[in-house]
């Protein structure tokens, strides 16, 4: 769900204090990014929605989300906007969200 060794190698380059502000930033952002996310948008416009979702869940290490975010990028460019289900992003964000600050806990 989460990738640790990118996790590890972001803490790593930006130090505690940094990775934190970045992780709360990350998180802020996100959380209105799904909020946002409209189904009913053009289909273009909803891949691009999810593709920054996509970006940004990778680069702090939310694998799964990320992979659910392609596939739903991939699905809506191919006009299958109905197959990618929102509550779903939402509830794996939260699942990922919770394991992250589980893992990070004990840092």
């Amino acid at each position: 769900m989460i990738d640790w060794d990118r996790v590890r190698e972001l803490w790593a380059d930006m130090g505690p204090e940094d990775f934190t502000e970045v992780a709360d930033l990350f998180a802020a952002e996100v959380e209105a990014a799904l909020g946002a996310l409209d189904p009913a948008a053009p289909a273009e416009d909803f891949a691009r929605q999810l593709h920054a979702l996509k970006g940004s869940a990778l680069n702090l290490g939310f694998a799964a989300l990320a992979t659910r975010c392609a596939e739903g990028e991939a699905q809506a460019a191919a006009g299958e906007v109905a197959s990618v289900s929102v509550p779903e992003l939402r509830k794996l964000y939260k699942a990922s969200h919770i394991a992250f600050a589980s893992g990070m806990a004990g840092q």
